[in-house]
């Protein structure tokens, strides 16, 4: 799955009602061909920024998530790879690039949507000129620059 792939495949899962967090973590799962349900499933709660506390965007916690997944340790005896900090770093770094104009990357400055208000959840989904449509293009932006990294991981021999 090229960059481009994972950005629409992101996007479309963002639009079906998956979270940001869930969408930006699928599509960078699939491009590698893994098939993890409980990480997606695990990675819920961080759309509308960690427990719909405004806070880091999901789309950003979804690519680290997903890059800190591959390169982690499961246990204490697991060895923790160095390319865990190194890509999730670069993320971060392209993360801030994609929402330099919105002067965060919390969900409170990008989405501008109180999650704990249900009316305002309602106008969100239910309005077509929403900041849901701001929200699906960082989806896709995310998705994309993750599938940059990784395309470039591969390339380094690091995958």
């Amino acid at each position: 799955m090229t960059p481009d792939e994972m950005s629409q495949k992101a996007m479309d899962l963002f639009m079906q009602r998956m979270h940001c967090s869930q969408a930006v973590a699928a599509a960078g799962l699939e491009s590698l061909g893994l098939e993890r349900p409980e990480v997606i499933k695990s990675l819920g709660a961080f759309g509308g920024g960690v427990a719909s506390s405004g806070r880091v965007c999901g789309c950003l916690t979804g690519a680290v998530a997903m890059l800190s997944g591959l390169f982690s340790r499961a246990d204490p005896s697991g060895k923790e790879s160095p390319l865990m900090w190194k890509l999730s770093s670069r993320m971060v770094r392209r993360f801030e690039e994609l929402t330099a104009e919105f002067g965060s990357v919390d969900c409170r400055d990008i989405a501008r949507c109180d999650w704990r208000d249900r009316e305002a959840v309602k106008e969100f989904y239910g309005q077509p000129d929403s900041r849901r449509v701001i929200c699906r293009q960082l989806v896709g932006d995310t998705a994309q620059a993750l599938g940059e990294i990784l395309e470039r991981a591969r390339a380094e021999g690091q995958l």
